[in-house]
């Protein structure tokens, strides 16, 4: 079989019974994790543009758009939503991808879901697939593929959406391969555009071209069977040399991605490249009450290719300010704290904080890509140093947050976002064994309708 065929029959053949205790619930927890970060982005102005244009584009429709009554069409409503999901960068990330997984799938998953009445179960076992498919071509493809500037998301996420919602629609192989093939027709997404809306595009671009490329396909749509190893396909345009064909012989098989690789769950709100360093940093500052006045500079060490995302040494917005090791480390020395309330513009812009951003440097040490570790040491004015250095980090498949955490960080957005919907009621819907039809769980973050902005 080609590769295309090959995820054809895992998808077409994958069903809930195959999934492990482990996997369901791993899949449940991205699903909170997700709706928690999209919901703290409902005030965001990224979120509002993509919204009213979906609103233009589509008209009324059967998907909600999450957090409010309002129901566009499928795709964009998949659209709005992973706009919503991706432009706080509180979202999940896993390393085989090089990206977010979550939302590069989920919003597409729960639209057609809600459009074809399934439940949270299907949703979930299709999750388990996307995450197969994608995890597999990053483990192959992603680090010289992220850092040739591709946003992995988007370029790599797209075919775990495809694959996730061809299960979910019950494609036949020959449908789902074909969905692949239209899937590489579309596969994009830029690093360059960090720091700007055009991230969370990405994100959106994701799923709307998932939703594309399956709905084509149960049309009759065809695509070359060998659109990925093709001497014109994928891994040869996108890749590096690598061997996709060896990189997906596993495919499927246990133990699979999801549990082998696991999710990182982000605590502060921005660019994962910065999440060991905060680590050091407070508990730094927690330990000895350093403060920003008391430090001449700061030096951050780390892998190779650890800081890559990393584009914006002197950042002016709150945007910016996601994408910058200056910003992570001038905000948790002044503030004790990286929240939702770091990233405003004013935040960004105070004096004490711009004037502090050149003291930090960063410097990616060479040789291995992994394992990944990060060091902080601070040069304070008085003379002394302080150290500290991080490998496992918090999140993490090591050090994961629990589901007690995980509820406290959606009640944690649900509060920046004004939500009256209740955090535990919402928590218990999707951990708890079971199924629950999507469009009930959804109804339970929809207190009232946005307005039009």
């Amino acid at each position: 079989m080609t590769l295309a065929q090959q995820i054809g029959a895992f998808a077409a053949n994958f069903t809930a019974a195959d999934m492990t205790p482990e996997e369901s619930h791993a899949a449940r927890r991205a699903l909170l994790d997700t709706l928690a970060c999209a919901i703290g982005g409902t005030h965001e102005p990224a979120f509002a543009k993509a919204l009213n244009y979906a609103r233009k584009a589509s008209g009324p429709g059967v998907a909600r758009v999450w957090g409010t009554e309002e129901r566009l069409g499928i795709e964009q409503a998949a659209f709005a939503n992973a706009v919503l999901g991706h432009v706080l960068d509180f979202d999940d990330v896993t390393g085989p991808m090089r990206g977010h997984p979550s939302v590069a799938m989920l919003p597409a998953l729960l639209a057609l879901a809600e459009a074809e009445g399934l439940g949270l179960q299907a949703v979930c076992t299709a999750y388990a697939v996307g995450f197969e498919v994608a995890g597999r071509i990053g483990e192959c493809l992603g680090d010289e593929h992220y850092a040739k500037g591709f946003h992995a998301t988007a370029s790599i996420g797209m075919f775990g959406a495809t694959a996730a919602c061809a299960n979910l629609l019950k494609l036949t192989a020959e449908q789902t391969a074909n969905a692949i093939g239209l899937t590489v027709a579309q596969a994009a997404g830029s690093r360059e555009n960090f720091g700007t809306d055009a991230k969370s595009f990405q994100a959106g671009h994701s799923n709307r071209a998932a939703l594309q490329s399956v709905l084509l396909a149960r049309e009759g749509f065809d695509s070359s069977p060998e659109a990925l190893e093709g001497p014109r396909g994928y891994a040869k345009l996108y890749g590096a040399g690598e061997d996709l064909v060896a990189g997906l012989a596993e495919l499927g098989k246990a133990p699979r991605l999801l549990v082998r690789a696991g999710l990182e769950v982000k605590k502060y709100p921005m660019c994962y490249a910065t999440h060991r360093a905060l680590d050091a940093l407070l508990d730094l500052k927690a330990e000895t009450g350093v403060a920003l006045a008391d430090v001449a500079s700061v030096a951050v060490e780390g892998t190779n290719r650890s800081f890559s995302p990393l584009l914006h040494d002197a950042p002016k917005t709150g945007l910016e300010g996601k994408f910058s090791m200056q910003y992570a480390m001038a905000a948790g020395l002044a503030d004790g704290r990286v929240e939702l309330a770091s990233f405003e513009d004013a935040a960004v812009q105070r004096a004490e904080i711009q004037a502090f951003l050149p003291k930090v440097t960063k410097k990616e040490l060479p040789g291995s890509l992994k394992p990944r570790f990060t060091s902080v040491t601070l040069s304070l004015k008085d003379g002394r140093s302080l150290h500290r250095r991080v490998d496992a980090l918090r999140g993490g498949p090591e050090l994961p947050l629990s589901d007690a955490e995980l509820t406290t960080k959606l009640a944690g957005c649900l509060r920046h976002a004004g939500s009256a919907a209740d955090a535990q009621a919402v928590a218990s819907a999707i951990l708890a064994p079971g199924d629950r039809p999507v469009g009930a769980l959804l109804a339970l973050l929809a207190p009232a309708r946005l307005a039009a902005e």
